[in-house]
């Protein structure tokens, strides 16, 4: 059992899980770390609404569009720092080979999703002359920020 806890192996990987809590650890201090000032203010590009959204007669009550904000924001930044720990854990995990590892077992299983190949379509379409490929965009990301208390009342008579 012990040869277990010397072996290079072991070193290497107890070397990894060292290095990826540390990177964790750092990726979490600059989450919370404030940003630096900017120079000038980034212009952010909005989107235009989707369809079916709330009538006039329909709009909910400030507090419950603050609440949900509120939640959502909460929501989005532990998902970003779940998605940074599990691909710090995955960069080990990944060059694993299928085994059991103390009371875990690593293995994978083939997706049953498919994904179109560009690759081969752009082939195609320039074997027959067909033009450029057609794209069309992704679905418009939802964001939420704070702002100061004056400008709630502006921003929905706009």
């Amino acid at each position: 059992m012990l040869h277990l806890l010397t072996s290079p192996r072991t070193a290497r990987t107890v070397r990894g899980l060292i290095g990826t809590l540390i990177e964790t650890a750092a990726d979490a201090v600059r989450s919370i770390a404030p940003a630096a000032p900017a120079e000038e203010p980034a212009v952010v590009e909005e989107a235009p609404d989707p369809a079916g959204l709330y009538e006039p007669d329909e709009m909910p009550e400030v507090d419950a569009v603050e609440a949900a904000a509120a939640e959502y924001e909460r929501a989005a930044d532990q998902a970003r720092r779940a998605d940074r720990g599990k691909r710090a854990a995955k960069k080990v995990l990944d060059r694993l080979p299928a085994g059991i590892y103390g009371t875990w077992r690593v293995f994978r299983t083939p997706s049953s999703r498919q994904t179109p190949d560009l690759a081969e379509i752009t082939r195609l379409f320039k074997a027959h002359g067909l033009g450029p490929v057609p794209m069309k965009p992704c679905a418009a990301s939802l964001k939420v920020e704070r702002v100061a208390a004056d400008e709630p009342v502006a921003a929905l008579a706009a």
